[in-house]
Order: structure tokens, then sequence, then C-alpha cells
């Protein structure tokens, strides 16, 4: 079919659904436009930015003609930051959009006819959930910003007066910051020129213990008064953490060693009972309420009953892995961040628990090693990075034949292909995957998916001569 639209036209069209990513989907005599800005029900106008030979790519211009659940967004930033996409979408439409798409992912790139889909779990709070913002500085009108990426651009930052992600104490403590750093007239990072100073800001908030870390990120050199900072940050009872990072490179990272201005090294968090240490590279789930759901499903999921050995493979800071120790012989965790490891291993100890034992390690690299040193494993819980289980760390979960394995994704489509391998070549039935919904007014949703392996006929056989 010749495309029906040139890159810079503008056309007419009807948004029936949601693409994986947030893109309303809308259909020109049968051509595929993806429309970002379109909700399902919307008629809008939108120009062609991308034309391929089977879609093109379209940013709205207009609303012509409001779909049936498009509500107020209530924040002031909103279609001018580039997150929270879809607060102008009612919430339960947002639930079934994402469901539908875990669904999709699963019949059209996993091969599930008819996928055992469970329902989609809510968020607890659809606002103030987050544990961590990162705000990047930058030049404005007025002087230094201090906020988020403009939509669509990596260039520019908007002058965040409030997010409605994050507490009021996190709202207080970016104002203040950048009050601080007006006022010791500190430039601003310019990531075009590649000059100035001032780079990020992060703050990470324990939400069941009411502690705060802040990070400062800057270009090299120390050219603030750190005990003004200090005093700053001081003044929210909350803060127990400040540190300060250096980046050097033109990449706008912010996970780098840092150095301990004042107080601890770490805050914690309490998740399911349990109490965790969080230093400022170390990974864990932003939507604490939620992070408890998801390891209450994976706790369920895992069906342990005081016994068995399971692998916790990517796991962080260990908030999974410890949260089964509880009902399991033997954890053993695999993490390729030495700082997530170093956390896993101080909250085993701080929660008393000693079956657990945490490495550092590239999981696809380390899984024979570990079946070496601790058994063949009974559960294995996989928790990867958006790209899935891939490559090597794939095959070789797979070839540990596991009786058990608990997937937890924030991928649909590189879980629905990882899970396809793991049918079709190491003999995995997915009993049932749950969509759970970490991040409201956002295109993403994780998922907990328990896959059980049945024996092969020469593996009953051996097992069948081991009780004779």
């Amino acid at each position: 079919m010749a495309a029906p639209v040139r890159k810079g036209d503008e056309v007419e069209v009807r948004i029936d659904t949601l693409a994986y990513g947030g893109n309303g989907v809308g259909r020109l005599d049968g051509f595929v436009v993806f429309v970002r800005g379109g909700l399902p029900g919307d008629l809008v106008r939108a120009r062609a930015t991308k034309v391929k030979k089977g879609f093109a790519e379209a940013t709205r211009t207009a609303l012509l003609e409001p779909g049936p659940d498009r509500v107020d967004a209530p924040c002031r930033h909103f279609g001018v930051c580039g997150g929270c996409r879809f607060q102008d979408l009612a919430y339960e439409s947002q639930l079934d959009a994402k469901h539908a798409q875990v669904r999709d992912a699963l019949v059209r790139l996993g091969g599930f006819a008819d996928p055992p889909l469970e329902p989609i779990v809510p968020a607890r709070s659809v606002y103030g959930y987050r544990n961590k913002l990162e705000y990047s500085f930058a030049h404005g009108d007025e002087g230094l910003v201090l906020g988020f990426h403009r939509a669509g651009r990596w260039d520019e930052v908007i002058d965040v007066e409030e997010c409605l992600l994050t507490t009021d104490t996190g709202n207080a403590i970016r104002e203040a910051v950048k009050g601080w750093a007006r006022a010791e007239s500190l430039e601003a990072y310019d990531q075009k020129s590649q000059t100035g100073y001032l780079r990020h800001l992060v703050v990470r908030e324990g939400r069941h213990t009411g502690q705060v870390l802040v990070l400062l990120v800057t270009a090299p050199g120390e050219r603030f008064d750190a005990d003004f900072l200090i005093e700053t940050l001081t003044q929210f009872p909350a803060v127990r953490s400040v540190h300060w990072a250096v980046n050097d490179r033109p990449a706008e990272v912010t996970n780098l060693p840092t150095r301990l201005l004042w107080g601890n090294p770490w805050i914690e968090e309490e998740l399911l009972g349990l109490r965790f240490r969080i230093r400022p590279n170390a990974f864990l789930q932003t939507n604490t309420e939620m992070a408890e759901t998801l390891y209450t499903l994976a706790r369920e999921a895992a069906g342990l009953t005081g016994s068995g050995t399971v692998y916790d493979l990517y796991c962080g800071t260990g908030t999974i892995g410890l949260a089964l120790a509880a009902d399991a012989e033997s954890v053993w965790g695999v993490e390729i961040s030495e700082e997530s490891v170093a956390c896993a291993i101080e909250n085993a100890e701080a929660n008393g628990i000693s079956n657990a034992r945490f490495f550092a390690g590239n999981v696809g690299q380390s899984v024979e090693e570990l079946a070496e040193r601790a058994g063949p494993p009974d559960v294995v819980v996989v928790d990867p990075p958006r790209a899935g289980l891939a490559g090597k760390a794939l095959r070789r979960t797979g070839a540990l034949c596991a009786p058990r394995i608990v997937y937890v994704s924030c991928n649909p489509t590189t879980l629905a292909s990882d899970l396809a391998v793991l049918r079709d070549e190491y003999g995995y039935e997915l009993v049932r995957c749950t969509p759970v919904d970490m991040f409201p007014h956002t295109p993403h949703i994780e998922s907990v998916s328990l896959l059980r392996r049945a024996p092969s006929s020469a593996e009953e056989h051996d097992a069948g001569d081991a009780v004779e």
C-alpha cells in the first residue's frame, strides 16, 4: 500500500487504540498512523513527522473532537513536561490499555494464542507515588532552572514549580536547591556547548521511613560551598544523606561514584516488614507501595514451603530474594552492580537473614558457576532490565531446568519473546501473567509471570530409578 501521507502533511485521523509506548493508533484508509498526543476516540489533526512503507508517525496539532475518556490533567506542567503523558486519560482507561498491550505482546510476539493473563493490579496511589526523581539544571530565560526535559526535546529543560508524582518534601527540597544554586551564582551545564557546571539533582525518599538522600551531580571541579549546600538541605529533618558526584562525560548520567558530603552513606526503606539500605546508585523500585504488591505476587508465584533453593537473578539490593528467604532453604543472588550487591549483603545482615548470599557478576556469565556452587535451583526469580534476558542469560537460565521460573518484567515485548524461547526450547509452560501498574499516567507496565517446567520423560525415568 502506498503511503497516503508525506512527511510534513497534516491529516485528520480518528484514534482507535494506544500502541505500546503511548502513541495513539489511527488509520487512513487502512494505513497506520501513530500519533503522539492522541487518545482513543479522539479525532485529531496531526502533522506527519516520519513516513515509512507500512506506517507513519505524527504529532497532534489540534484536538478536533475529544474521545469519551479524556479528562482534565491536574498538573500545571502537563503537555510541556516530558513525563506523565496520560494525565488526560481516565485512569480506568489507562489500565485497560496497559492490560491490552501485555495481551497483544504475548499473542503477537510470544505466540500464545490464549495467554493466561490475570486482571491488571491497579496502583494504590495514582499521584505522589515516586520515591526517586532526577532533575536537570539548565539555562532559562530568567536564569538558572531546575526541572525536567521538555516533551520530545533533549536540549531543553522546563522549570518545575510542582511535580505531582513526588511528596511535598520532595518538591520543597528541589526548590531549596534551586534557590541555593541561584544564590551561589552557579552556572548550569549546557549540553550543546558542553560547558557550565551544575548538571543534575537526584532526590531519593524512604517512603515508609521518612528518610531522604540527596545527590548533586556537577561537571569537574569543586566550585560550590559545600557547607552552604549542607545548611540548605539540613533545614529538612528528613534529609539524612547528602552526596556529590562528578560527571566528566557528555552523556547525561547520574549513576556515578559519589562522595559523601554529610550524614549517613545510605538511607533506609521498609518493604514487607524488612528494612533495606539504599545507597545513591543502588536499584530500588521507584514506587514503594507497588513494589510491595509486586514482591508479594512474586512470593506467591514462587510457591515455597520452607525448603528449596532460590536463584535471584538481577537481584538489585536483594529486595525480592530477602522477601522469599523465610520460605526457602537458601537464596542466591546475582547482580552486576557492586554497589547494589553491597546493599544486598548489608540488608541480609540488618534483617538477621542468614540463608541468603549475594554476588556481583554478569548474569549470563555467572549462572553456570552459581549452579556449581549452590546446586540446582528449585525456583529461579528473574527481574531483568528492559532488554530482558538477552543472549547467554536467557539460554543459561533455561538450561538450569528449574521447576519454576518467576519472571518480573518491565517490558511486555521482551517478556513475550523470552517466554516464547523458554517455552519452545526449554519446555516451560506459562501458568499465569499478572500485569501490575507501577507507574500511573505513563506508558510503563510491570508484570509477574509464573512458568512451570514439566520434567522430560528421561528425567522422569531417572527420578524413578532414584526412588527404586
